[in-house]
């Protein structure tokens, strides 16, 4: 058995839903590579009465295969590896699942028979009525059976919302639990890499973050022998680099139309604060329907976007923005460049590009953080939503405020560094005039405090005294 990272919330609950002693009936999704099946299959190493993973569609591209068929063999080849028999191949899924019920029954062990299917959406291939077969499953037998946990898994947020958490048919309100798989934290993939027999200091696992986020997938593919700088050229930015074409085989994967994904998704990439809906029809060839609608909410729901509103707006105003990191980083420095410059990365570390980069994806990385940053300025467990806001004219601006019910508004300005930040009047001037212009446009009666995260302090001077409070990249590694 392999070490699990962090996931302690997961794990305990899943051990809560193990020894329920009730029939359960667990959805597992999140964003590809976030580690899903990897939670699961060593959580529960051992403990199976049943695992399958399903063939993915992209393995048959181009040939003429019978999906369906495919699919029916490598199940029942599962079956037949956990102890199970049949007299010929299932002609349909429900047949299929009969098998697999009669192979659980016939097991002579007592106690919990957890039964494990992966990718659970590449088993819905057109006109397969793998759905109804599962619901027939489920409903006629697993429901009725204390002694059985069914643990699903997909990666196809949008496939596992319709068809399964939210299904309106035979499986509506059968779900047990649904897990949400998030990426890591900071924290996490500190764990992570002393796990790996990595060294990086946390100035650079922050830089780290902006390039892959929270995947454990990624994270696997740096190597301890090398800096940071060097990983990242020898994957992005080599002949054959290991990520050079994962955005595209990301979202490939996950949706049959992938190329309507993609328009959203670099649209998004434009602007820092993102689009409305409306907007991103009119930005993209997508219609202003409820399939965009629907669209939006898998991008969500997989942890690629976030949809928010801004401080002091209409809820019908709803924006939506990127916040993967891989999508952001392939977009902004891979995207129509030759995809092999070798050494880039390392040749360009000190670059305005390059600095320019790490200061707008370190507030991204804040803004994913935002229980550390709550908790670091004291006020954890108090009320207080998080939203950006805009002036009216459009020329001041805060990414990160915290609206707290203790009567107390913090404005977040998130500066990287190399170095202890210093203040100097022209900085000090244009946070007195942020201030002053939102306490006049939101004519907000709370108590204002400028709050700062930076990499590593604040220098004292004659400004400094401008915030009332100061994060650094340290209090980011804090767990929640």
């Amino acid at each position: 058995m392999q070490e699990i990272i962090g996931r302690k919330t997961e794990r305990k609950e899943l051990d809560r839903l193990y020894e329920s002693g009730r029939p359960e009936f667990v959805a597992v999704y999140g964003r590809r590579r976030v580690g899903k099946t990897f939670l699961i299959r060593e959580h529960f190493a051992g403990r199976f009465a049943f695992c399958h993973t399903a063939i993915s569609p992209a393995d048959f591209q181009g040939r003429k295969t019978d999906l369906k068929k495919e699919q029916l063999r490598a199940f029942c080849f599962s079956i037949q590896q956990f102890g199970g028999d049949w007299d010929e191949m299932p002609n349909d899924w429900f047949e299929a699942f009969a098998c697999l019920r009669s192979m659980l029954e016939h097991r002579g062990e007592t106690g919990r028979k957890l039964v494990f299917i992966d990718e659970l959406p590449w088993m819905d291939v057109t006109r397969s009525e793998f759905v109804s077969a599962l619901e027939h499953f489920w409903n006629g037998w697993g429901a009725g059976r204390t002694d059985l946990m069914l643990v699903v898994c997909g990666s196809a947020a949008s496939w596992m919302n319709d068809k399964i958490i939210n299904n309106t048919g035979g499986l509506y309100g059968r779900l047990t639990y649904e897990m949400h798989l998030s990426p890591f934290n900071l924290a996490e993939c500190e764990q992570f890499y002393h796990s790996r027999g990595i060294s990086m200091d946390r100035y650079d696992q922050v830089q780290s973050y902006m390039v892959f986020g929270g995947i454990p997938y990624y994270l696997n593919y740096l190597k301890p022998y090398n800096s940071l700088s060097e990983n990242i050229d020898n994957l992005f930015f080599a002949k054959n680099g290991r990520l050079v074409k994962e955005f595209e085989r990301l979202y490939s994967s996950l949706y049959s139309h992938s190329e309507k994904y993609v328009e959203i998704v670099r649209l998004l990439s434009t602007k820092r604060s993102g689009f409305t809906r409306k907007e991103i029809a009119e930005g993209t060839s997508n219609a202003y329907n409820g399939r965009l609608t629907k669209m939006l909410q898998s991008l969500e729901k997989s942890d690629f976007i976030v949809s928010y509103t801004y401080f002091g707006g209409s809820a019908r105003d709803v924006y939506y923005k990127l916040v993967d990191r891989l999508s952001l980083f392939f977009l902004y420095f891979l995207d129509g460049k030759n995809p092999s410059r070798q050494g880039f990365w390392t040749k360009n570390l000190r670059t305005p590009e390059l600095n320019t980069w790490r200061g707008l994806a370190f507030e991204e990385v804040c803004l994913l953080h935002q229980a550390q940053i709550k908790r670091a300025l004291g006020f954890g467990a108090v009320d207080a939503p998080a939203a950006p806001w805009i002036s009216k004219t459009g020329n001041a601006q805060v990414d990160l405020l915290f609206d707290r019910s203790d009567r107390v508004v913090n404005l977040c300005e998130m500066k990287f560094t190399a170095d202890i930040l210093t203040i100097d009047a022209d900085y000090d001037a244009e946070l007195r005039q942020k201030v002053e212009r939102f306490a006049e446009d939101t004519a907000c009666k709370k108590s204002i405090h400028l709050s700062l995260v930076t990499t590593y302090g604040l220098t004292k001077n004659k400004y400094s005294g401008r915030f009332q409070s100061v994060v650094t990249i340290d209090e980011l590694f804090n767990e929640t």
